[in-house]
Parts: C-alpha cells; structure tokens; sequence
C-alpha cells in the first residue's frame, strides 16, 4: 500500500507551528515599520522558544527540535506563509542560518561546533554565506578569491558578489581557491571568520529589485546582499570547515538544503496567492457575470493548482529521500527549478486576476512578483540547473538504456 497520510506527530507538529504562525507572526507583521525590525523578532524568538518551537531541523543535541526532513518540511510549509520572513526568523531557521547550522553539525570540529554553532543556534549570532563571485556567476568551481597559508594562518584575497545577510552578521562562512593544481572539485576550501574584520569589507548592499518599494524597510538593515571586497584577510589555519579541499562539498551541502527550504516556502506563498485569485474572482462581476465562472479563468486556475500538486509531491518525494539517506541531487535540481517557476506562474497570474488592483501596493502581490523573481537565479541558476539534469538524462540512457532512472523510475 502507498500511504500518503502524514503521521499523527507531523501532523501535531505542523499544527502547532501554524498556530504560532497566525496568533503571533501575522499579527507582528502589522507592527513592521512602526518599530525596528529586530526587536519584533527578538520577541516573537523568545515566545517561540517558550513553546518548544525553535530549530525545527536541529538535533535536540544541539538545542533544536530535532524533527526529522518530513516533520521539518511540513512546518517550513507553514512558515513560508509570513511574507516578511518574520515566521523563519521566530523559528530561527532563516537563511543562510539554518543551511550552515547543518553544515556545522555534520562537518565540523568539535571547537567549531562548540565556538560557532552553540551560538547560532542560541539565535546569539547570525552567519552569511559568501561563495558567490562577479566573474563566475552560477560556475561554483570557477571562484578566483585565493587562500595562501603562511605559517599558523591563511591569507585571502578576492571579493565577492551577493554574500547574503553580511552587513548584519557576526561570522562568515568564506569560498576560497586553496590548490589551484588539485583536481576541479577539490581546489576549493571553506572559512569561518568571524566579523568584523578589516580583511572582509563590505563595499555596499547592492540594489535588487523589488526594494524600491518596500517602504516598511526604508532606512532599516534588514540583511540584504552584499559587495565584499577581501583584502589580506587572515584566518587562523583551524578555520576551515570540512578540510581543506572540500570547500565545493560544503557549498552543495549547505545550498541542497537551501533548494529544498526555497520549495517549501514557494509552495506556502504560492497557495495564499492561488486562494487570493480565487478569492477575487468569486467576488468580482464583470458583464453580469462572476469572473470565477468564466471558462478562461477556471483554466488559469487549473494550470496553477496542477503545478502546486505537483510541487507538494516532489517535496514529499525529496523529503522520502532525505529521511532515507537517498541521492537526491538530481531531484533536488528538477524541483528547485519547476518550483521557483511554478510560484511565478501562480503569483503572475494572481496578479492579472487582480488586475489594476494586483499592480497596486493595495495587496502583496506586486511586492511578491518582484521578489520571487530572485528565486529562478538564487542557488544556481534554472539554465545550470537544466544543463545538469539533462546530463544526467543523457547519462542514464548511455548506461541502462532507459531514462527512467532520472524522471521517477525509482517511484514505479
């Protein structure tokens, strides 16, 4: 028998995070813009921890709820409801934090573990991610920052682009070449510096879209992505995490689990803005008739609850894999781009239901449709992640003679 019930735990669990969700976020969210930002999550973080909710992916070991990846993706569904990320920041599972936590639970030392995990997880200190790079865009393996150790310490020069939450963080997880001559993958080596640090300086937060009309932010940091220019940065040699020349492992650690949040928050928001259409249509009369009741809206509306079913079973199937120790990295690349256009296609269309309406700042929609448009580029962007399933796709049939391997096979 296939059995899609979710278990009685996962239920409760995902019970008691929606409740949190609606009786305190929503209502803080009200509050955003009226007084500074932190100090609203500083206080939704201490009711949350009061009722057992914190970390829901963390191993009780370490201070977190220990939930294991379905339990936990069903109350990322929840938290994907708050449009201003105020539910990831309660729960303390915001990214970059939440992805780097994992990455330190699995691949770091015990000193690292006890100086910079204890903390992030405390919610004492925050942690950005810096990877990326102008020149080598979405090639993880083409980075030009280097790393050249003297003596008991590394030195780093290079910059980077998009390093995500780094003007307010107080650590810094750094991407550096540490053996241009060592095979592709393994030329690479990851750093915790700590911040600040005159060595990692931040140029700018840089313009995105969609910021201009957040007004509720003006004049308030908030974690946005930032120009870093790294010059003679030293770092003591115990600061690589997961050994040197593992650097690109520790990038497709932390940015898999990233992938697989990003899906379950588009499928949150992407259900308000389908019940928001629908809500819309069944209330608007145009002509003498419902919108709703009009062939060519039902289509619409039929195109975007297909594509949300489908994005439900694919993190279900992900999340089966992850409890089960499976390789999902192939997935992990189909859904991470089938979700993030899903969730385009439904908030566009959302949007044009609404028509002038939906163009306005009067619903979320316009303010959604700006953002969202970040998630087809963050974590790599659709066209690397489509070169490589492809390849796989081609790969399998070479081997086995069949594609099924790579398009659900091992379902049936």
């Amino acid at each position: 028998m296939i059995d899609f019930e979710l278990p009685d735990d996962v239920k409760a669990v995902r019970a008691r995070a929606k409740a949190f969700i609606d009786e305190h976020v929503m209502p803080a969210e009200d509050e955003i813009g009226t007084r500074p930002y932190f100090d609203i999550v500083a206080e939704l973080q201490k009711k949350a921890r009061a009722e057992g909710l914190w970390c829901p992916f963390v191993p009780v070991e370490w201070g977190g709820m220990g939930l294991g990846h379905l339990a936990n993706a069903a109350v990322q569904i929840e938290v994907g409801r708050s449009a201003s990320r105020l539910g990831a920041w309660a729960f303390n599972c915001m990214g970059p934090q939440d992805a780097t936590m994992l990455t330190l639970i699995e691949h770091g030392t015990d000193a690292q573990k006890e100086k910079y995990l204890k903390p992030l997880v405390n919610g004492d200190i925050k942690i950005c991610f810096s990877m990326t790079e102008k020149a080598a865009g979405g090639d993880a393996t083409g980075l030009k920052t280097t790393a050249v150790r003297d003596g008991d310490e590394w030195v780093l020069n290079g910059e980077k682009w998009f390093a995500s939450s780094a003007s307010i963080s107080q650590l810094a997880l750094v991407m550096a070449k540490t053996d241009p001559d060592a095979p592709r993958h393994r030329q690479f080596s990851t750093f915790l510096v700590e911040l600040p640090n005159p060595g990692y300086r931040i140029v700018r937060d840089i313009p995105v879209l969609g910021e201009a009309s957040q007004k509720r932010f003006e004049n308030e940091n908030t974690g946005g992505h930032a120009e870093v220019a790294i010059e003679n940065l030293r770092v003591p040699a115990d600061s690589i995490l997961g050994g040197q020349g593992g650097g690109f492992d520790m990038g497709q650690h932390r940015l898999g689990y990233g992938r697989l949040r990003h899906g379950m928050w588009s499928i949150a928001k992407a259900q308000i803005a389908l019940d928001m259409a629908v809500e819309y249509a069944t209330e608007r009369e145009t002509f003498g008739s419902k919108v709703a009741d009009r062939q060519g809206i039902q289509w619409q509306l039929a195109e975007c609850a297909t594509e949300l079913y489908i994005s439900r079973l694919m993190v279900l199937h992900i999340a089966y894999k992850l409890e089960n120790g499976l390789d999902l990295r192939h997935e992990n690349s189909i859904a991470k781009t089938y979700i993030a256009n899903m969730l385009h296609k439904v908030v566009d269309t959302s949007l044009q239901i609404h028509g002038s309406l939906g163009f306005s700042h009067d619903t979320p929609l316009a303010q959604w449709y700006q953002d969202i448009r970040e998630l087809r580029i963050a974590d790599g962007p659709d066209e690397v992640h489509r070169w490589k399933v492809g390849k796989n796709v081609v790969a399998a049939y070479r081997k086995h003679g069949t594609t099924a391997s790579t398009a659900g096979g091992d379902l049936f």
